[in-house]
């Protein structure tokens, strides 16, 4: 898979900007949570979703055997290092020791990322060390091209 421009990931995501906090939503300027603000950066970027996301829990504390949305991640993007991570690639983010991976911001520039948070709904701020160290996974949006999405004729 050939990787989507960063430039044009960034441009989604920030257009997301100011768009309230909503669980399980992912309607720009109505309400999102993260993976909702991921969502709608994927349609602007790639195309129709791959598949459909079933319900999920907002406990952050959440533990279990799978990685579900690291999983979800490998069936349509390109995964990375966390360390190779730069502009426009997707991180998620472990907020609890031992708990499952769950929360997901878009990287913009080397030290900022944007992301939905309860309360604040999606913005963008600094990718600070306490951030940085909760990183657990990095992922690439991939060209349309490759999730079937028709070239429009001339």
């Amino acid at each position: 898979m050939t990787p989507a421009a960063p430039q044009k990931v960034i441009a989604a995501a920030r257009a997301w900007l100011g768009t309230p906090y909503h669980d399980q939503a992912s309607l720009m300027g109505v309400g999102c949570d993260c993976l909702g603000l991921a969502r709608g950066v994927w349609r602007a970027v790639v195309g129709d979703e791959p598949f459909v996301i079933p319900p999920y829990s907002r406990d952050w504390g959440e533990t279990g055997p799978r990685e579900v949305l690291a999983e979800g991640a490998r069936g349509a993007m390109i995964e990375i290092a966390p360390d190779d991570a730069g502009p426009g690639a997707l991180l998620i983010f472990r907020m609890e020791r031992r708990a499952i991976a769950k929360h997901v911001g878009i990287l913009t520039e080397t030290g900022t990322f944007i992301h939905a948070y309860e309360r604040l709904g999606v913005i963008e701020e600094p990718l600070t060390l306490p951030w940085r160290r909760r990183i657990a996974f990095a992922f690439l949006f991939p060209q349309p091209a490759q999730f079937g999405r028709k070239k429009k004729k001339p």
